[in-house]
């Protein structure tokens, strides 16, 4: 990645933070992130990526070409990783402190992540303990702008007879969380797989002492480590 200087400012509008931080996401799935899968991502049209990208670019923000791709600088990552730590601090601030529901956190956490102040964030940091790990099991970003990475396999990865701890939740659907809530699935749970049924597609398991018949769609939204059991 580049070093180039940013010359956005000090103070990235709400677009150029979402823009930057979906680019952060997408870009550990491809090396080079399409114009196409980001307008999908952000639900915008490809034309206006195309024009962000290459306002980015002149920014210092983004390495950005056309029909290849793109990906963050140095200094867009840092933008990226700022605007992520405020996301995941403030998702687990609001569910230990005003006692938000696990599925409730992410919309609320996505209105004030472009509002609060950097003192704010670090205030929060300080009263959650410097936790390392959101609601969801997703790590937080330090505010020197380095992230832990998670080793875990989907449920539905694992084979029958596997023990391990749930380390993450996947909050891409608030409907899941509401059930995972329901079903009392939680970080830190031991989850053992005895069986997997083609039938009916879906998976039995025993986690915290009681057997479960999950879906597979529910099931895939459920990652654990088998390494620490």
């Amino acid at each position: 990645m580049s070093a180039q200087k940013s010359t956005v400012g000090p103070n990235p509008s709400e677009s150029v933070e979402n823009f930057l931080k979906a680019v952060y996401t997408l870009q550990h799935v491809s090396e080079r992130v399409s114009t196409n899968a980001l307008a999908e991502r952000l639900n915008v049209t490809a034309p206006s990526v195309t024009d962000m990208a290459q306002r980015l670019e002149d920014a210092g923000l983004l390495n950005y070409q056309k029909y290849y791709g793109m990906r963050l600088t140095d200094e867009g990552e840092r933008v990226a990783l700022s605007v992520i730590r405020r996301h995941r601090l403030i998702e687990l601030f609001l569910v230990r402190e005003p006692g938000y529901d696990l599925h409730e956190v992410h919309d609320e956490a996505e209105r004030l992540e472009h509002a609060v102040s950097d003192r704010f964030v670090e205030a929060i940091d300080r009263k959650l303990g410097t936790p390392d790990i959101d609601p969801h099991g997703d790590p937080i970003p330090t505010a020197e702008g380095t992230v832990a990475t998670v080793s875990a396999l989907r449920l539905t990865q694992l084979t029958p007879g596997t023990t391990g701890i749930v380390v993450r939740l996947d909050g891409g659907s608030a409907e899941i969380l509401r059930h995972l809530t329901a079903r009392e699935i939680r970080l830190g749970d031991e989850i053992q797989l005895i069986s997997c049924s083609e039938v009916d597609d879906t998976l039995e398991v025993v986690i915290g002492g009681r057997s479960e018949i999950i879906a597979r769609a529910i099931a895939s939204s459920i990652y654990v480590d088998s390494d620490v059991s």
